[in-house]
């Protein structure tokens, strides 16, 4: 009887193996999720001082590596790892469902909580502005003001993660 047990263990794990070495999923990236999301970000984060230069006419590089701005980046890594697990493992399963549920709660506070911090740190900064210089606050460095997204932002981001997602896993 313990010898049996052994036999079918040892060939439930060799028929493991061989099922997991076949297995080349849709494509040749070792982890096409991971590397989709880094990549919308950093696609994301380039494209800001040209959006900065389009909408201002002022280059500004350090935008790369900021936040808030056009597009969202935050926005782009989510609903990249999120279309890739779509890709790879379908819409049925859990990873997909954790991916959606994480995107959709990193866009609303983009919108939503940061963005509004955002506009309370640039009120507080006029205000520290307006101070004579003698108050005690007067001299405090500013907020930063430049931390959440507009609805446009977010939704420009969403849609380059989509399609880095769609590119890495067509290309492959």
């Amino acid at each position: 009887m313990y010898r049996r047990l052994i036999n079918t263990d040892v060939m439930r794990a060799a028929d493991a193996a061989a099922s997991l070495r076949s297995y080349s999923g849709p494509s040749s990236i070792a982890n096409l999720p991971l590397v989709s999301a880094f990549l919308a970000c950093a696609v994301a984060q380039f494209l800001k001082p040209f959006t900065t230069w389009l909408k201002d006419n002022k280059w500004d590089s350090r935008r790369m590596l900021s936040s808030g701005g056009m597009p969202s980046s935050h926005s782009a890594t989510v609903t990249a790892l999120a279309t890739a697990i779509g890709l790879q493992e379908g819409a049925g399963g859990p990873a997909f469902a954790i991916a959606v549920v994480l995107a959709c709660v990193v866009m609303y506070d983009a919108t939503g909580i940061r963005l509004h911090a955002g506009r309370q740190a640039e009120l507080l900064n006029q205000i520290v502005c307006e101070l004579p210089p003698e108050h005690p606050v007067a001299n405090v460095r500013p907020l930063r003001d430049s931390l959440g997204h507009t609805p446009l932002q977010v939704a420009s981001g969403a849609l380059l993660g989509c399609l880095v997602a769609l590119l890495m896993g067509s290309s492959i």
